[in-house]
């Protein structure tokens, strides 16, 4: 049996190429300036580093793990927003819309897990300029989602970043970032049950956005594995009054 062979980077010549871009897990052809294809490969990357070993078939999963929620999000099936995505020409690949990437990533957090929880243990009570109230335990949910944005990095860590700074530093005005969070909370809440429906919590997740002829748009991936931190909702409470781990799906 041949054992199956892990894309850890796609040479492909692809007619009217203007650009070749080699994320963290994609490789994006800008094709024209009009459009995107977005190969998704086999690399990991876990706290910002890509691991040396690609795992087989890796990219598939993502790729369209992305597009189901891509099309389930969309303002065209009744979603918050519109996204980027044209077209699943194969299972690693994904056909966008090319979008001015807004500078910042929208981390909404709705559980006290993660980055957020080793914050509030080491005795942080702001995250991003956001309050966090005292008396709570790890993997204990928020009063109410919170966002939490991060500068992207091509390279190395992205950073933690309130709204005052950010706009302060230009990265986006006022108004670009109060539309921004109200599709992130939107999204978030949308993520949020289609989990519940599937026997799901869904914990936190980042959404990227971009605009293209001054109209917003979701884009990269959403509420997928690479992006985001689920809990099993069975058993959920009785782990958080034993003060036990909950069961976690994410990367």
């Amino acid at each position: 049996m041949t054992a199956p062979i892990a894309i850890s980077e796609t040479p492909l010549e692809l007619p009217y190429t203007t650009s070749l871009y080699r994320g963290k897990v994609r490789d994006v052809y800008d094709i024209g300036g009009e459009v995107l294809v977005l190969v998704a490969s086999d690399r990991i990357s876990a706290f910002d580093v890509v691991l040396p070993r690609p795992i087989p078939s890796k990219g598939q999963v993502l790729n369209q793990t992305a597009a189901h929620f891509l099309r389930a999000v969309d303002s065209a099936q009744g979603g918050p927003v519109r996204t980027h995505l044209l077209a699943v020409p194969d299972e690693n690949v994904m056909i966008g819309i090319r979008c001015e990437a807004y500078p910042i990533e929208m981390v909404v957090r709705g559980y006290l897990a993660g980055h957020a929880w080793r914050t509030y243990r080491k005795g942080g009570r702001l995250l991003c300029g956001v309050p966090l109230p005292e008396g709570l335990k790890e993997n204990d949910p928020l009063p109410e989602p919170i966002v939490t944005p991060t500068t992207k990095s091509k390279v190395g860590h992205d950073i933690d970043i309130s709204e005052t700074e950010l706009i302060r530093a230009g990265l986006l005005s006022g108004d670009d970032y109060a539309e921004l969070k109200y599709y992130t909370l939107e999204l978030y809440a949308l993520g949020q049950r289609m989990a519940q429906e599937r026997g799901l919590i869904l914990v936190d997740t980042k959404y990227e956005f971009g605009q293209r002829d001054g109209q917003v748009f979701l884009i990269d991936e959403v509420h997928t594995p690479d992006s985001s931190r689920y809990f099993y909702a069975e058993g959920y409470e009785a782990r958080q009054q034993a003060g036990e781990k909950q069961e976690q799906l994410s990367k």
